[in-house]
């Protein structure tokens, strides 16, 4: 592909407040007087606003930006949600019909979408998530994510919490993104165990909550005791699905689930067969994702919008993280090694 590739420095990134794992309030009040006439719309996938994942995340970004900007919701800045793929066209031309002259997709599947916005509509400046154009589009930028290198780390926490040395990976629609966290997952997991067994399975939908919950049951069942979801909405099914299950065990023969884009922690807690509280989410795979909402509305704001070209965020630069929600001091330091291992070089996680 012939664009330009650049990494926002750890520096920039590290000046934007962190927001994964933030839940919004829903409040839209605003004081002062607006400090940019700049308006900033996100288009979400089927997902919607609220899938506790990507897109909740995406949105908690711009509604950061916007209050920090003095703007409120349908003011400044806003969503447009969209319930089929069909709506993604009709979503993009809404937004620019209303004045807003961001736009960004929150997803690879709106690539096509976003792309045909950005050449209708050259005057405005439009952002696609987890996708790049093969040709270069001047008001058209994109963000990437290292995906696999928090998925690594992630597969070390699980193969060394794991029991039966048998874990689950469930992840949405098949795609090179969604491949990205699988790969990373089994390639951490087998640097600790080579022998380690991984179930990889895909419910091809980003929306099916009760596939989860059933792909979920079937895993734990099999006596894979740590799955990991990559799925949206349908992850909501898979950590119902691990409630249920340490609900009816005892603490002693929990079982774990690793959460995805924004540190998941809050969705984990239960109370067990013996009656103690716990909660069952082992760690998150963050992917700043409200981060580079904000950052791009600000570059824009600057006039430094970077139009056809394409970022990566990775664990070097901030763009990638892992939660360490419930891990022991061993898992930690393990962690921790693999991390610094992945941004000296030493270790390359691949990501086919």
């Amino acid at each position: 592909m012939n664009k330009r590739v650049f990494a926002i420095g750890a520096v920039a990134l590290a000046s934007v407040a962190v927001l994964a794992g933030c839940r919004s309030n829903g409040s839209t009040g605003t004081s002062g007087k607006a400090k940019t006439d700049l308006k900033v719309a996100i288009i979400t996938d089927t997902g919607g606003i609220n899938d506790r994942s990507f897109n909740q995340s995406a949105w908690e970004g711009l509604e950061a930006w916007g209050k920090e900007n003095n703007l409120s919701k349908g003011n400044g800045y806003n969503y447009y949600q969209s319930n089929s793929a069909s709506d993604y066209t009709t979503n993009f031309n809404s937004a620019a019909a209303a004045g807003y002259k961001l736009q960004v997709g929150i997803g690879f599947s709106l690539e096509q979408a976003t792309e045909e916005a950005a050449k209708n509509n050259p005057k405005n400046d439009y952002l696609i998530i987890d996708s790049a154009p093969t040709t270069p589009i001047k008001n058209l930028a994109s963000a990437l994510f290292a995906d696999n290198e928090a998925a690594y780390l992630a597969g070390i926490a699980a193969a060394k919490a794991t029991k039966t040395d048998k874990i689950g990976f469930i992840g949405g629609m098949q795609s090179d993104v969604i491949t990205r966290f699988a790969v990373g997952y089994e390639a951490g997991a087998k640097s600790v165990n080579p022998n380690i067994k991984v179930d990889v399975q895909y419910a091809q939908s980003f929306t099916d909550a009760a596939k989860g919950k059933t792909i979920a049951h079937a895993m734990y069942g099999a006596g894979e005791d740590v799955v990991y979801q990559c799925a949206g909405g349908v992850g909501v099914g898979a950590f119902s699905e691990a409630k249920a299950q340490n609900e009816s065990r005892t603490e002693a023969d929990k079982v774990w689930l690793i959460g995805v884009d924004q540190d998941q922690k809050y969705l984990g807690d239960y109370t067990s067969k013996d009656g103690k509280k716990s909660n069952f989410v082992l760690v998150s795979t963050i992917k700043e994702v409200g981060k580079v909402v904000r950052d791009m509305a600000d570059k824009t704001k600057d006039d430094k919008f970077p139009g056809g070209t394409t970022t990566t965020y990775n664990l070097k630069n901030g763009g990638v993280s892992l939660g360490l929600d419930n891990v022991t001091s061993e898992i930690k330091s393990a962690v921790d090694t693999a991390k610094a291992d992945i941004i000296s070089g030493k270790i390359v996680v691949p990501s086919k």
